[in-house]
């Protein structure tokens, strides 16, 4: 049977090197399951053992090691924005005229920006979008405050017992 993985020194430092430098656990084991090969000569068995994992995996990550070398280690980060309407880029653009008046002490509200974005794109979003749209611009929510902060609760709960009904508020009937 041929052996998928060669012990020689040059190889197993290279590996000692980079699993030094290993980035996650994920590339640290991959690593290792390649070095414990090298180094050792153990079966497959156990080394899925000592790792955790099956043997099946092992045998597969043997046999793209052997095809393809050091790329095996190099793991792909998932997630990300694999379906955007609009380029990081082309957001700040949209945003920017928003930016100017919100500087300016404007009121800004997620309709106008989500009826400037359904008409670069020409087509519906929902309003979600929008706000994970600002979220990741660094945008947060801000409302007006609904009172204010030194208002007087008390005289305006009495202002409103005293006044005759009927009658707007403060005027005197006439």
């Amino acid at each position: 049977m041929k052996t998928l993985i060669v012990g020689d020194r040059p190889t197993v430092e290279r590996l000692a090197e980079r699993l030094k430098r290993a980035g996650s656990h994920a590339e640290y084991q991959r690593i290792q399951c390649v070095l414990i090969r090298a180094t050792l000569g153990s079966s497959a068995a156990q080394i899925a053992e000592l790792l955790g994992w099956s043997t099946a995996t092992v045998h597969v990550l043997h046999s793209r090691w052997s095809k393809e070398g050091d790329a095996i280690f190099e793991l792909r980060g998932r997630g990300g924005r694999h379906h955007q309407h609009l380029s990081p880029e082309q957001e700040q653009q949209l945003l920017a005229p928003f930016v100017k008046r919100a500087e300016a002490g404007g009121m800004l509200t997620v309709a106008e920006i989500q009826q400037a974005y359904q008409e670069q794109l020409g087509k519906q979003v929902a309003p979600s979008t929008v706000y994970r749209l600002l979220d990741r611009h660094g945008w947060r929510k801000v409302v007006p405050r609904p009172r204010h902060p030194k208002a007087d609760v008390a005289a305006q709960a009495a202002f409103k017992k005293t006044a005759p009904h009927g009658t707007p508020r403060g005027r005197a009937p006439g």
